[in-house]
């Protein structure tokens, strides 16, 4: 059978309401990212997970306990989980970090990652699934280089056609590790 990924992104922060790109820093969800993070709760709490992992910035775990509050499901935060480090660019105006994101597929954006180390930052997280959680359901609530790291490692999307794709949220994306 395997192990059943659902990813989902962290609901909406602060600064995703005011265009910031948050990188490492923790953020906070806003109003409406708190009743997000409810919705998915009620979409996602009776869907098999038995764990749920989550990026241990403040966003993605604020958004993980709203979403499992008073049930039982695990939430285990995982630094690898994290979104790229921008390093000295966190927390920038997301248009003028992400205008030029290509640049930083291989080189480090200053004083932090290139996207392809956060993709095998990700990576290393996924062959410890296998460990306690073999043919299980489990949630991942994360961001962009999560999801990255998910479409590329497991569906074998190239980092150069995700690197220039808009993120098209949804509610929720599906993966199957053997």
């Amino acid at each position: 059978m395997g192990i059943q990924i659902v990813f989902e992104t962290h609901s909406i922060s602060e600064d995703n309401e005011h265009g910031i790109a948050t990188g490492w820093r923790d953020g906070r969800l806003s109003e409406h990212g708190r009743i997000l993070a409810g919705e998915l709760g009620a979409r996602r709490r009776h869907d098999g997970i038995a764990a749920v992992f989550t990026s241990d910035l403040g966003r993605a775990v604020e958004t993980a306990r709203i979403a499992f509050a008073q049930t039982t499901v695990p939430i285990l935060a995982d630094w690898r989980l994290r979104e790229c480090d921008y390093g000295s660019l966190n927390g920038q105006p997301a248009d003028d970090l992400h205008r030029d994101r290509r640049r930083y597929l291989d080189t480090p954006y200053p004083s932090g990652e290139s996207w392809r180390q956060a993709i095998q930052r990700v990576g290393r997280f996924l062959p410890d699934l296998s460990l306690r959680w073999g043919d299980a359901r489990v949630l991942v609530i994360g961001h962009v280089a999560t999801r990255w790291a998910f479409d590329h490692l497991l569906n074998g999307v190239a980092l150069e056609e995700l690197i220039v794709a808009d993120f098209a949220w949804r509610a929720g994306w599906e993966y199957r590790m053997p």
